[in-house]
């Protein structure tokens, strides 16, 4: 298991809970931004620069990941493909996106970029908040907690 962030626009307090995560776990994590990133102390913390471009981090992490590694995003299209690949992809807000509510989820990005264009919306999301940071910390915990086990799961059916 991996965690593979979406490290351009993520926010440093998440990449910060993630990287105790990843101490604590032992899980390693692969940043991926096409733009430089700080350096890292640890040995389960890698930055990959990937070229400037529309959509190529997020192509990167697509074609990197695999169906066990936990693909951190608030990118929905990214978060589709992950989710289609049968990959586990959760918002830096702590919403996990499903086969379920991720095509509603990209039909309403569709909306609002399209009345944006329009300019009958302005404005982006809400200012990332205390709330958001810790619903995120919550459904992470939750959610290594039950990768863990499923890959221990399936650990021991393998040396029966």
């Amino acid at each position: 298991m991996k965690i593979w962030i979406d490290a351009d626009a993520c926010p440093r307090v998440i990449k910060e809970i993630l990287f105790r995560a990843s101490e604590r776990l032992e899980i390693p994590v692969y940043l991926v931004a096409n733009k430089g990133l700080s350096k890292h102390n640890s040995r389960l913390i890698e930055s990959i620069i990937v070229e400037e471009g529309f959509d190529v981090a997020d192509d990167y992490i697509a074609e990197h990941s695999c169906k066990d590694d936990l693909v951190i995003t608030a990118d929905i299209p990214l978060a589709a493909r992950i989710v289609a690949k049968g990959g586990i992809a959760l918002d830096p807000r702590g919403e996990l996106y499903t086969e379920e509510n991720v095509g509603e989820r990209l039909s309403m990005r569709d909306l609002m970029m399209e009345l944006r264009s329009g300019g009958l919306l302005q404005g982006g999301p809400s200012q990332f908040s205390l709330t958001d940071r810790q619903r995120f910390a919550s459904s992470l915990d939750r959610l290594l907690t039950q990768m863990k086990r499923k890959s221990r799961k399936s650990t021991l059916l393998r040396s029966q």
